[in-house]
């Protein structure tokens, strides 16, 4: 930053306005503000840190004392400062708070405190923020000090250079971490130290699962972990589960061998003992079969019987059903005959049936139009009571029509009123529009300034730390060349002769000559001084252009932000909002208000049709009424004496009916007669063919089918079970079979089952320990990673705890690593002050940088 140009007016022991151009001392480097005590030189530097942070040191806690105490009440108080930083130039007014004329009424007012903040763009000044309070944000960002910073590095008070020369290592820590922003060293240093922490509790954690994978392995091996615990006690507890397993493996085979001959030698005798029994049960066999022999004759004799009865069966049951089917008919016959002289005179004899049916057939056929115009009378009463209900259902329309006439003018009315209101509404809608995108933005702007105005904070630093290096390097390059220029008298006095005149002074005695110092400085020392300088200020300019470039993206933020609020732009949405909605109704009102003058124009068409369709209704009553009358006479002409035309009709279809049944049952009758005389004359032949005296002898010669099945299946077991017998005894392998006694094939398999539990006990025993052994190999696989891991760890942690005893300020310095940074640019700060320090003193002042070890627990190097 450097201060361009200073007006104070009533501030301080300043009441009329006076004027500072420090601009018209950049020929000159480095000034000086002279003059007597009280004059007013520290009230300059006073109004510079007022106009930048609206606080003067000298005066913390009484900044309404700043106003002059010679200033009249017309008299204003202000400071404006103009300064630059980076490639941009601004100006700050601003006004403390003092006592004033009011504009009426002969009193006074409180004028209260406040300030202005203006940026230079192509020769104007454009306003960044006008409020106090925005000009401190804005300050903030662009200068990028806050104010105790700016008054211990950039302005220096009266009084307190003794402070800052004296403070204590903390409090210049805490100045210098601002100024080189090295808390990037402070987080590597709790990363580091975490990173040993970390890697201690992991050993720690290695050794107690050391211990768990000892116990575990002494399990496995059943051994003791109460010796020495290392790779090769971990390795024989293998060796031993290993030789523990190949003993168990061969005591398997053993045992093995001896179960599978006693399993053969049980074999072989449940094999002879299982023949022995075939045989016998053959034997035994063959004694039934001769035994049931003479049974088993007589129910083959009782089954050829049962056998010719059954081809006679059928004719005897057709005899039974012929002789039924006839008394059926007769029964039917007897029946009609009764039912059909109920309903005429008793003639039955087939002509009289047949003129009877023909003379009713032709009375029922002359009532079949009379019978259709009495079903048709419902309809024409139907047809009637229709038309008299149109008749009340169009009148009730009219009625309905003319209610609704009177309701539409007051309709339409509302209609008209409610569509000039929602288009009233919806032309607001660009307005609101565009007022809701213009307040967005202004939104918008703002997020970005805020976003902005961190990144200018942070290019403020590193345009900082690029003008200290500047500076530093202007510096080094104004001692090479004071110390070139000193050592130019030596260079000089090499080139004497005597007896000739001096370049410089012409004198031909040199009582003096100058002799060359240890410091003299070459060509290529300034030369590399000049380039330190170039690469500086270039890295300044562009970091300097970089903090420009984001003062102009802030600056052009907060101009478009403007003051806008979340709720200013919450409310013109709702109006842009509402002004939608009316938009969105409008054609809606418009189709609304065209449909009711269609209904209105359309009510006095519609009123004349009802008219037409009344006159119609009417006439309809009255021709259903007269084709009403003219059907009733009609049918009541060919009632008769009965109750209708249908009764009658039904009366006469009910004597053809049954004269008709009273025929058909007398021809079933004489059919019925013959078919029993052909049955009896087949019956009778098949039992003349077969042997049978009488229907009861075929009958009493039937089997059941149940009972018949059983003989045949028996009859033919008979015959299978003898044939299967012979066969069995035939067999060769039968008939020398030695007996076996019980006790032997007892013994046999108690052998057997004693060698099984032999081989399962030896092979579980196996199992067992081939389990072990295999969770014992992965066991120890894990323990050979991790004695790899854990080497590898504690190589690691040993390296990481040194460096994290070293980062923490266990050290031979007793410095922590950011101290350790910030004292190395404090010993740079002190070398270059030291160059303006002892130009200013001629030499009799210097600073010292201490980097001493501490008393006691004290931090070093600040």
């Amino acid at each position: 930053m450097r201060i361009n140009r200073l007006e104070i007016a009533g501030f301080g022991p300043y009441k009329t306005r006076q004027v500072v151009d420090f601009d018209a001392y950049d020929a000159e480097g480095i000034f000086l503000i002279s003059g007597k005590t009280g004059a007013g030189k520290s009230s300059i530097l006073d109004a510079i840190c007022f106009a930048l942070y609206s606080s003067v040191p000298r005066y913390d806690g009484t900044e309404k004392t700043l106003r002059s105490h010679h200033a009249e009440l017309t008299d204003p108080s202000e400071v404006t400062l103009e300064f630059t930083v980076g490639a941009e130039r601004y100006r700050v007014v601003r006004t403390p708070e003092y006592e004033r004329p009011a504009k009426r009424g002969g009193k006074t007012t409180m004028q209260k405190a406040d300030a202005e903040l203006f940026v230079q763009r192509e020769g104007q000044w454009e306003g960044l923020a006008a409020r106090a309070v925005d000009v401190g944000h804005a300050l903030d960002g662009i200068l990028g000090l806050k104010k105790d910073q700016f008054l211990q590095v950039i302005l220096l008070a009266q009084g307190r250079f003794q402070q800052f020369l004296l403070a204590k290592n903390e409090e210049r820590q805490e100045v210098l971490q601002a100024l080189f922003g090295t808390e990037r060293f402070s987080v590597y240093e709790r990363a580091i130290v975490e990173r040993a922490k970390a890697l201690e509790a992991g050993l720690a954690d290695a050794d107690a699962q050391r211990t768990r994978d000892a116990a575990r392995a002494a399990d496995l091996a059943g051994v003791s972990a109460d010796e020495s615990i290392d790779a090769i006690w971990f390795e024989r507890g293998l060796v031993t589960l290993a030789e523990s397993l190949e003993a168990a493996t061969e005591a398997v085979a053993e045992h093995r061998s001896a179960a599978d001959a006693a399993e053969a030698a049980l074999r072989n005798l449940e094999d002879r003992q299982a023949r022995s029994r075939r045989r016998a049960d053959a034997e035994a066999a063959l004694a039934r079969v001769d035994a049931e022999r003479a049974e088993i004759a007589a129910a083959s004799l009782r089954i050829a019987d049962a056998t010719r009865a059954a081809i006679v069966e059928p004719h005897v049951l057709a005899v039974t059903r012929a002789q039924n089917e006839l008394d059926a008919a007769a029964a039917s016959e007897e029946t009609a005959r009764d039912k059909y002289a109920a309903l005429g005179p008793a003639d039955v004899d087939d002509t009289a049936l047949a003129e009877r049916i023909d003379t009713d057939s032709r009375t029922l056929g002359a009532l079949e139009d009379a019978l259709a115009e009495e079903q048709a009378l419902p309809s024409l009463e139907s047809q009637l009571g229709a038309s008299v209900a149109a008749v009340e259902a169009i009148t009730t329309e009219q009625a309905q029509g003319a209610e609704r006439a009177a309701e539409l003018p007051a309709l339409l009315q509302a209609a008209d009123s409610e569509l000039g209101a929602a288009r009233v509404a919806a032309a607001l809608l660009p307005e609101s529009s565009a007022t809701l995108d213009r307040l967005q933005a202004q939104l918008a702007a703002a997020t970005t300034a805020t976003r902005v105005r961190a990144e200018l904070v942070e290019a403020r630093q590193v345009e900082l730390a690029a003008s200290t290096t500047h500076s530093a390097a202007a510096t080094h390059l104004t001692d090479v060349l004071g110390r070139q220029l000193h050592g130019r008298a030596a260079v000089l006095a090499t080139s004497l002769a005597p007896g000739e005149p001096c370049a410089v002074c012409g004198s031909t005695e040199h009582p003096a000559p100058a002799a060359p110092t240890d410091d003299a400085v070459s060509d290529d020392d300034v030369e590399a001084a000049n380039a330190a300088v170039d690469t500086a200020r270039a890295a300044y300019e562009a970091a300097r252009e970089a903090a420009s470039r984001l003062a102009e993206q802030h600056a052009a933020a907060v101009a478009s932000a403007g003051t806008v609020t979340a709720d200013q732009v919450s409310a013109a949405k709702d109006a842009r909002d509402e002004a939608a909605v009316a938009a969105k109704r409008v054609p809606a009102l418009v189709a609304q208000l065209e449909a009711l003058t269609t209904e209105r124009d359309a009510a006095a068409t519609e009123r004349a049709a009802l008219h037409e369709r009344l006159q119609a209704a009417e006439l309809a009553v009255a021709s259903a009424r007269e084709r009403l009358q003219a059907s009733s006479k009609r049918v009541a002409k060919h009632r008769g004496s009965f109750a209708s035309v249908g009764e009658r009709a039904a009366s006469l279809r009910a004597a053809i009916a049954a004269a008709a049944a009273l025929q058909a049952a007398a021809g079933v009758v004489l059919q019925r007669e013959q078919s029993l005389s052909g049955a009896i004359a087949g019956r009778d032949a098949q039992l003349a063919e077969h042997g049978f005296e009488s229907p009861a002898a075929a009958s009493n010669a039937l089997i059941p089918v149940a009972e018949r099945t059983q003989l045949e299946q028996r009859v033919r077991a008979h015959g299978e079970s003898e044939a299967v017998a012979r066969a069995t005894l035939a067999e060769p392998e039968l008939q020398d079979v030695a007996p076996i006694e019980p006790g032997d094939v007892a013994q046999a398999t108690q052998q057997r089952d004693a060698a099984r539990l032999l081989l399962a006990t030896s092979t579980g025993e196996r199992g067992a320990i081939d389990q072990r052994h295999r969770q014992y190999g992965q066991l120890l696989g894990e323990v050979r990673a991790r004695d790899a891991e854990g080497a590898a760890r504690k190589a690691d942690y040993d390296e990481i705890a040194s460096l994290a005893a070293a980062v923490k300020g266990d050290n031979a310095s007793r410095m922590r690593l950011e101290t350790y940074v910030l004292a190395a640019q404090l010993e740079e700060i002190v070398a270059a002050a030291n160059a303006r320090l002892s130009a200013m003193t001629a030499g009799r002042y210097e600073l010292q940088h201490d980097d001493a070890v501490q008393f006691g627990k004290r931090q070093s190097g600040l």
